[in-house]
């Protein structure tokens, strides 16, 4: 599987992840309501979560990303210096 198939694969994954996401928030009931969905519903939407969290897991190890490490750009090495400019002493005897 090439990287552009693994990137394909990822985005709709995170898709399918935020749609769903959408469609839960969009059918959760408010104010002590009764929840439209039925329990069997809410176990298949769960199950539907983590299949698609094991997958995109498969594919970041595949790419080798760890997502458990962290990253910080602190870490990197900075692309510049700071260098210091002294203004010179003036010669008081001219």
């Amino acid at each position: 599987m090439s990287t552009d198939e693994l990137s394909k694969e990822q985005r709709i994954l995170r898709l399918m992840r935020k749609t769903l996401a959408s469609v839960v928030k969009d059918a959760t009931p408010y104010g002590g309501r009764a929840n439209p969905l039925s329990d069997d519903t809410v176990q298949d939407i769960k199950d539907c979560f983590a299949l698609i969290s094991a997958r995109e897991k498969e594919l970041s190890e595949q790419l080798g990303f760890n997502p458990a490490q962290p990253y910080y750009v602190d870490d990197e090495p900075p692309k510049s210096k700071v260098v210091s400019i002294v203004k010179p002493k003036r010669d008081t005897n001219d």
